[in-house]
């Protein structure tokens, strides 16, 4: 059965057929041309790229490419396991016929009194909007969201390239369209109404009202950015990658004043492929490193600080993460399929809360609410956390 999945370096749509056992092992992505293994849904495993394209020679080069031709190998190995009766109810997420059921936690969102009990009271949705469709304020794959000084909301859709603009109450306004052909990688908004969109690798600015092209950010490294957020004064932070993870700043004026060269590999030797970036009203940086499944933090001059997470099903830990926020009290949000943890600046976990889908992307405005994009719908939430 063919299936489709988005590409975790490019974004772009990769097809693959699924076999017995539940995924084919390989699949290619046309765009950038990397190897993936396809996703597991039954078992929470996003997509992730196995061959990275390091073109440094020596031992390091030489681990990589035995590790390409072994991972094939197991793979093919645990198929036959699995034809064999033994990991097809791990696969699907059961036991066989006879054996007692087990399932994974889950987080739940429970409503009434018990609510205050549960965590749940951490956030009270008190606006949403959008639906499923292609007409003006409906959304097929909402994953970007941006609010500018007066409080319009920009929301972009991960394909199709098409911008709605909302005002602050979520009424429709306007919409227009960048490239349509890639996939949306990044959205922000500075105070005045200028928005800025990651597409193909580059920094393009529009007019929010129009859409109008204002033109494209100069960078002398080239494209290879994949996200972006706006510091209160002004500037910005992108992350950006080509053959290695960089988070760069930016004035107001679209100018380089710092380059953090391999934020994330430098400190825990491992590749990074898709960085998402948030910075809060100090000028510190956070870099989500989905790869990673950590939060790698950064003073404002560049010099690493802490690191947080891990991968696993705990509290403080990260399964198939997807965005990072940084509330007006330096607390940092991240969102993955279990819901939205909550950590202080300095790494603690505090606490979860369960959203309304799954947030694809966060933001807040002056009054620290949040925006939560959730691929076809919009949810803004007041927090009660003191």
């Amino acid at each position: 059965m063919l299936k489709t999945f988005d590409c975790p370096k490019c974004g772009a749509p990769v097809n693959y057929d699924q076999d017995v056992v539940g995924a084919s092992l390989t699949a290619r992505c046309s765009y950038c041309n990397s190897s993936l293994s396809v996703p597991d849904e039954r078992r929470g495993v996003p997509a992730h790229v196995i061959n990275i394209d390091l073109r440094n020679t020596g031992a390091k080069a030489t681990k990589w490419i035995a590790l390409l031709v072994i991972i094939p190998v197991i793979g093919v190995i645990i198929g036959v396991i699995a034809l064999g009766g033994f990991l097809v109810p791990l696969l699907r997420g059961g036991n066989s016929p006879g054996d007692k059921k087990t399932t994974l936690p889950t987080i739940p969102w429970p409503t009434g009194p018990a609510a205050k009990d549960k965590g749940n009271e951490l956030a009270t949705p008190i606006l949403k909007f959008g639906s499923e469709g292609i007409g003006p304020g409906m959304f097929k794959d909402a994953r970007s969201i941006a609010v500018d000084g007066s409080g319009k909301i920009y929301v972009g859709e991960y394909i199709g390239g098409r911008i709605q603009v909302f005002d602050p109450a979520g009424k429709f306004l306007t919409q227009w369209t960048v490239d349509p052909k890639m996939p949306l990688r990044g959205l922000a908004a500075d105070r005045k109404g200028t928005v800025y969109v990651v597409q193909r690798g580059k920094i393009n600015r529009y007019e929010g009202e129009t859409g109008k092209l204002l033109g494209e950010l100069d960078y002398a490294g080239g494209g290879g950015f994949d996200d972006l957020t706006m510091a209160p004064d002004g500037g910005f932070v992108g992350a950006w990658y080509s053959n290695r993870d960089d988070v760069v700043r930016f004035n107001s004026a679209g100018e380089v004043t710092r380059t953090i060269r391999a934020a994330i590999s430098s400190t825990s030797g491992d590749s990074e492929l898709n960085t998402r970036v948030a910075i809060d009203g100090l000028g510190n940086i956070y870099a989500l490193g989905t790869f990673n499944n950590a939060v790698f933090k950064f003073a404002p001059d560049g010099k690493f600080l802490t690191r947080f997470g891990d991968a696993g099903n705990e509290a403080g830990q990260f399964r198939a993460a997807f965005a990072i926020a940084v509330d007006g009290k330096g607390r940092v949000y991240v969102s993955d399929i279990k819901g939205i943890q909550v950590f202080d600046g300095n790494g603690r976990y505090l606490k979860v809360f369960k959203p309304d889908g799954l947030a694809f992307d966060m933001e807040f405005n002056d009054n620290n609410e949040m925006f939560v994009a959730a691929r076809n719908h919009v949810v803004k939430y007041s927090l009660n956390i003191p």
